[in-house]
């Protein structure tokens, strides 16, 4: 592929654009990581944040809390800079990217899970308990096939943030598409000057969240989580 766009495009621009597609593909793997990562923690968090436990509740409310108000980039310095030189051990940059974005991750779907525990209407859970259900039973067979269904598109949607977000692993060291793009944007070489490399990241950026937000936006019409405005009369 690098022979081909170099064919086609020449030199520099050729090798620029094969470097710039084949690093997109660790923004791709990252990405991947901190949603199934951040989704695991997430639901774990969610449970605690709906248990019937104060302690529970308390507990994950606080960890929302925090790892929401912490900005990504303070949690990517913690991580990739913080830790290690405290500790005085070298810690891998890709696991300190995967850290930061999994806890970043974990505290906005959390919150997102629990709001669409918490729409479904509290007669399915008066209505369960009448039949003698308990709580963990009417959470999985009663409200959690709903809830999936309320908190599909905003999940789908978030994932673009978190495609966003990656961009910042490069401040540690992570060689990514950020890391790639900024590096030929510095380089003193005709035809990476900062006003052709960086339009040519966001279309690769685009190329990546635009599909997904078209996905989230198609699942909330399918799946009728959106709110048609009434017309208004005469």
């Amino acid at each position: 592929m690098k022979d081909l766009l170099t064919g086609l495009l020449g030199a520099p621009e050729g090798v620029v654009l094969y470097q710039l597609l084949f690093a997109t593909q660790f923004t791709i793997y990252l990405s991947a990581i901190a949603f199934a990562g951040g989704g695991t923690v997430g639901a774990l968090v969610t449970l605690l944040r709906i248990a019937p436990a104060r302690s529970a509740r308390s507990l994950a409310t606080a960890y929302i809390w925090f790892f929401q108000s912490a900005p990504l980039l303070m949690l990517l310095f913690l991580f990739g800079l913080g830790v290690p030189r405290l500790l005085g051990v070298n810690v891998n940059v890709w696991l300190a990217a995967s850290a930061a974005l999994t806890l970043y991750t974990s505290a906005y779907l959390a919150e997102v899970w629990r709001s669409a525990v918490q729409s479904i209407p509290t007669g399915q859970w008066e209505g369960a308990e009448a039949l003698g259900l308990r709580f963990w039973q009417t959470l999985r067979l009663v409200v959690l096939p709903q809830a999936v269904r309320v908190s599909l598109a905003p999940t789908v949607g978030f994932l673009v943030q978190i495609i966003k977000g990656t961009s910042l692993a490069y401040i540690i060291g992570f060689s990514d598409l950020m890391s790639v793009g900024k590096r030929w944007a510095n380089a003193p070489v005709e035809g990476t000057e900062p006003f052709i490399i960086y339009p040519l990241m966001a279309l690769i950026y685009f190329a990546l969240c635009f599909p997904l937000s078209r996905l989230s936006l198609g699942l909330e019409k399918r799946l009728g989580t959106v709110r048609k405005t009434p017309p208004i009369a005469a």
